[in-house]
């Protein structure tokens, strides 16, 4: 399948250690850390945030997040109903009424769509649950669907876990509806809370407590986290936005983020909290489109109770070269392995509605060279109808969507060619002669991100031609030649790294498009 990854030369490259071009690291062997954060001084050199920017490593989870490379969204709730993108907080939940939900439906057209995660909004900003919660009447307890039994939650990671698909939960820091009830943004002072918070007639009996400082709304979040994390299987996305509800200008909920993500690693330490999280960050953009060089090291700073936040603006242009390093400095607390997640709706809304169509195949393809070719993870929203069904005309363009892609890169013909290391490159011989339009690159993330300058190089006519130059690789560089290049010996020359240089990847395809 084209989504998976092909030719790895990490083993040849790693078991040499060669001479550097003038100017770059050598290409090295070394033990991957997990150095995924390291402080910054606001006397550090420009050459000393360079080094230090070398030396950040990605988490466990992170890797594992990163080759995922296509996930799904769903955009399913209420608002689904009533044709709002954002609620209100006091909607009547019968008006909930998804009397068709097939998810075994949602997890095949996602599968055969070629993507490997979903993430459910399980609460949005409206504050409407899509289980039975303990802690809230707006949920679907409270309507007469399914006769007040159901569970979207329990369906939906059930039937994606049935077909293969990891499980992610979206749950909005926003809630109008506790807006309504006095709870969120009330003004209450961050006490010691006790988590879970037992009920009346509550039939769990927990192995552990947890005491986290929380304000009333702050525990309300830590137990609706917990019902989710404890009761549904095991969960590997969780997914916070920063939104604040829209509520007067006086009144504001400073989010504990402490607490949540301190409650979110005791309970699913595998689970990667995106994108107001310390493992993933929101690209900037809800265009799905990554920068033309998108550095997975970028400089951050803490704030509001520990939240991770950009040291730079999120809508930046430069997050991460040595340029934006310097110019973080004054307000960078450390330099951390934050890659980007690119989120878009197949519709122009992120729910449902009638009125709107998906995508073309074009311009989903477009997204996913702008997303997953430029280092960074797709995240595509597909919504759920009213009759809790993906609706047929997106199933079939999700289908059209992975076919095309496997079009534009079919077969790897750099698939067990001869390659070879030298000073600041790889080469590949085909051993005869190929039409070539599509590169391929990435690095072995688990020695960081180092490559800031790279030039595709084709051999003809008895000399080295240059055919494609961009600037970073990180975990996925996929380069689009103007036009079919003839060869049969390629390489990548390394023009310029932070420290030593490991190609993980080098593919070459001519598309079938």
């Amino acid at each position: 399948m084209a989504l998976s990854r092909r030719l790895f030369v990490t083993t040849a490259v790693a078991s040499v250690s060669a001479l550097a071009a003038p100017g770059l690291p050598a290409f090295a062997a070394g033990a991957p850390s997990d150095r995924s954060r390291i402080p910054v001084s606001p006397d550090d050199t420009p050459d000393e945030l360079v080094r230090k920017a070398s030396r950040v490593r990605p988490t466990a989870r992170q890797i594992a997040w990163q080759a995922l490379e296509q996930t799904a969204f769903l955009h399913f709730g209420v608002n689904t109903f009533t044709g709002l993108e954002w609620g209100t907080g006091d909607e009547d939940p019968n008006v909930f009424q998804p009397t068709g939900l097939d998810t075994d439906q949602w997890a095949r057209a996602l599968r055969d769509g070629g993507f490997r995660l979903a993430i459910l909004t399980v609460k949005h900003h409206d504050g409407f649950v899509l289980y039975p919660s303990r802690y809230t009447d707006h949920s679907v307890a409270s309507s007469s669907w399914q006769g007040g039994h159901g569970d979207v939650l329990r369906s939906f990671a059930d039937s994606m876990r049935r077909y293969g698909l990891k499980v992610g939960v979206y749950i909005s820091p926003a809630d109008e509806n506790q807006y309504l009830h006095g709870v969120y943004a009330n003004g209450s002072a961050r006490t010691t809370r006790t988590v879970p918070t037992l009920t009346e007639g509550d039939d769990r009996a927990p192995d552990r407590f947890y005491t986290l400082p929380a304000t009333d709304y702050g525990a309300h979040m830590l137990n609706t986290l917990y019902e989710v994390l404890t009761e549904y299987g095991p969960v590997d996305e969780v997914w916070f936005d920063g939104a604040q509800g829209h509520i007067p200008p006086d009144k504001v909920e400073n989010y504990d983020w402490d607490s949540w993500y301190a409650l979110v690693r005791a309970l699913a330490p595998d689970a990667a909290i995106a994108v107001t999280g310390p493992d993933l960050r929101w690209v900037g953009n809800e265009d799905g489109l990554a920068r033309e060089n998108e550095w997975s090291v970028i400089p951050v700073k803490e704030n509001q109770y520990g939240r991770t936040d950009w040291a730079l603006s999120y809508d930046t242009a430069d997050e991460g070269s040595r340029d934006a390093l310097v110019t973080a400095r004054p307000t960078t607390d450390y330099l951390q392995w934050w890659p980007a997640e690119c989120d878009v709706s197949i519709r122009d809304g992120w729910f449902y509605h009638p009125d709107q169509l998906p995508k073309s195949v074009d311009d989903l393809t477009r997204i996913w060279f702008g997303s997953v070719g430029r280092n960074s993870v797709l995240l595509l929203n597909v919504p759920p109808d009213t009759d809790g069904r993906l609706h047929d005309t997106d199933v079939v363009r999700l289908r059209e969507f992975r076919a095309r892609i496997e079009r534009e890169l079919p077969s790897d013909l750099a698939r067990g060619a001869r390659t070879t290391l030298a000073a600041a490159g790889v080469t590949v011989d085909l051993a005869a002669e190929h039409e070539v339009d599509r590169v391929r690159l990435a690095e072995d993330i688990r020695h960081g991100q180092q490559v800031e300058g790279f030039v595709v190089e084709a051999w003809r006519e008895g000399a080295w031609d240059r055919v494609a130059t961009a600037g970073t690789i990180g975990a996925s560089r996929i380069l689009q030649l103007p036009e079919p290049v003839t060869a049969r010996r390629w390489r990548v020359r390394v023009t310029g790294a932070r420290g030593a240089v490991r190609i993980a990847e080098f593919g070459l395809y001519r598309s079938a498009v």
